[in-house]
């Protein structure tokens, strides 16, 4: 059997997976987004924290879905990043979401969702996504994703909106300060993966209302402009990927029951699914 090498890349971690047979050697190295980064930093990562976990071995295939990726110079860029690498003779670089919509889907028809540090959607009718709605990242939209969630809390903080006792539990929480916080966002690399570090306030603290409002105003956002945009939504299941959807799965189920909507897998990440896809 060929070395088949999985790749699930989110901006804040990327896990893989190398398939030897029956056996599985997984390793997580950093995020990878080629908007953040160029080929050099990605093979850089690719060469100090993945190959030393893979002992070294070469894969015969290698699966890649990573955020970014679906953008025509973004798919060259990290494709680039692991032929510098790799010397293998099929690579394969796809959107995060057709790597979700596999994984959650299988060759099914549904709404496949990630909702991770980012967030996005589409119709997949079995074979292939054939709508998407837009994703256009944490300025302009990532409704309901960590990012999206952690920007929230920060605005809550900084406008000082949070009644005295989750002020207190957030300062305790973080230490931190306004400028600090300011010089992340505005200054600083890689402020998405820095935003949604704050969404594990919500996690911490459910159970007070304006928590509770928070994610729900969140997840409402991503189910108004994404989810409510495909008809399909009405007549097939609705999946679920991510680490923001897993954790908060239960005020999934409840919108899913709120809006006659009918709530289909939810996965922490989509490998087992890609493995499961790509060993058939």
């Amino acid at each position: 059997m060929p070395l088949i090498l999985i790749a699930d890349s989110g901006s804040t971690k990327t896990e893989w997976c190398l398939l030897d047979g029956k056996t599985k050697i997984n390793v997580v190295t950093q995020g990878i987004s080629p908007y953040f980064q160029n080929t050099t930093q990605i093979t850089t990562i690719i060469r100090e924290e993945l190959l030393p976990g893979l002992k070294n071995k070469q894969p015969d295939e290698l699966f890649y879905y990573g955020t970014g990726c679906s953008n025509p110079a973004n798919v060259a860029l990290v494709k680039k990043a692991i032929k510098a690498v790799f010397k293998t003779g099929k690579v394969v670089v796809d959107h995060d979401l057709a790597g979700a919509a596999k994984a959650l889907c299988g060759d099914q028809k549904g709404i496949a969702c990630i909702l991770g540090t980012g967030s996005n959607s589409c119709y997949y009718n079995g074979k292939k996504i054939v709508k998407n709605s837009p994703g256009l990242g944490y300025v302009l939209g990532d409704e309901g994703s960590g990012t999206y969630l952690g920007k929230k809390v920060l605005q809550y903080y900084l406008y000082n909106t949070f009644d005295p006792d989750l002020m207190d539990r957030f300062k305790a929480a973080y230490q931190t300060s306004p400028n600090e916080i300011l010089d992340a966002v505005y200054k600083q690399p890689l402020p998405n993966r820095y935003l949604a570090g704050f969404a594990g306030f919500l996690a911490e603290n459910r159970g007070h209302f304006m928590v509770e409002n928070i994610i729900e105003d969140g997840f409402n956002d991503f189910f108004y402009h994404h989810i409510y945009k495909y008809r399909e939504s009405w007549t097939h299941p609705i999946h679920f990927a991510g680490s923001i959807a897993w954790g908060f799965k239960d005020v999934l189920k409840e919108m899913c029951l709120s809006y006659e909507l009918q709530l289909g897998k939810v996965l922490k990440n989509p490998m087992e699914g890609l493995i499961s896809y790509h060993t058939k």
